[in-house]
């Protein structure tokens, strides 16, 4: 589900609205212990255009 989701986020990323949205969805969608790997990967992809939607949705632990 995991390579679904990072399909889906890649060909919405030209849109902040749908980025968020797909990336609310996916986070439904995968596996808890694939989170950490998801993160790494979305910051690589995204972080310089997305970062504001990634930080809502990755804060880091305290």
């Amino acid at each position: 589900m995991i390579e679904y989701v990072k399909t889906i986020l890649q060909k919405v990323s030209f849109s902040t609205y749908l980025f968020e949205r797909e990336l609310r969805k996916g986070l439904r969608l995968i596996l808890p212990d694939e989170v950490e790997e998801f993160k790494d990967w979305c910051y690589q992809m995204f972080g310089k255009v997305h970062k504001t939607i990634l930080n809502r949705y990755f804060q880091p632990a305290i």
